[in-house]
């Protein structure tokens, strides 16, 4: 008798256990390029940049810019945090450069209005944030730059 109830009480607590665990469980993945950038850029903004890198390309140059990003939020005043944490992403662009591999994405927030671009590239079938580019890239990368004539013949 003893043995069954402590074999249902088991069982019991083991199903609760599960079902809580399943609850937890953030969603990880990114139905689409844009689905991506929204989803890195709101954890950005709301300060949970653990989850911001879940949705970001892991390389050594993005966890660095990464880790500045997050030590800056982390000295901003309690006033900023709470005006990015309020904020509205605006998406500004959207430029597929490679068809369905690389797009880049030009947004801004409704608390800095101040637009930047992303890359999101998909990488084993997951759309995943470059976020290198938003510091290394040309001003405007969109347009078309005609190469320079060599003149010495």
């Amino acid at each position: 008798m003893r043995f069954s109830l402590f074999l249902a009480a088991s069982f019991l607590f083991f199903l609760i256990s599960s079902c809580k665990n399943k609850d937890k469980q953030p969603d990880n993945k990114s139905e689409n390029n844009i689905d991506a950038a929204r989803n890195f850029i709101r954890a950005a903004l709301d300060g949970k940049f653990t989850e911001a890198r879940n949705f970001m390309l892991e390389d050594s140059v993005n966890t660095n810019y990464m880790d500045v990003a997050e030590r800056s939020y982390q000295r901003a005043d309690q006033t900023i945090k709470d005006g990015y944490r309020s904020s509205s992403i605006n998406i500004v662009s959207v430029k597929e450069t490679i068809k369905d591999s690389v797009t880049v994405v030009t947004y801004s927030n409704s608390f800095k209005n101040d637009p930047d671009t992303l890359k999101v590239i998909k990488s084993n079938g997951q759309w995943l944030v470059d976020f290198k580019y938003l510091y290394e890239h040309d001003t405007d990368t969109m347009q078309y730059k005609s190469a320079i004539n060599n003149t010495i013949k």
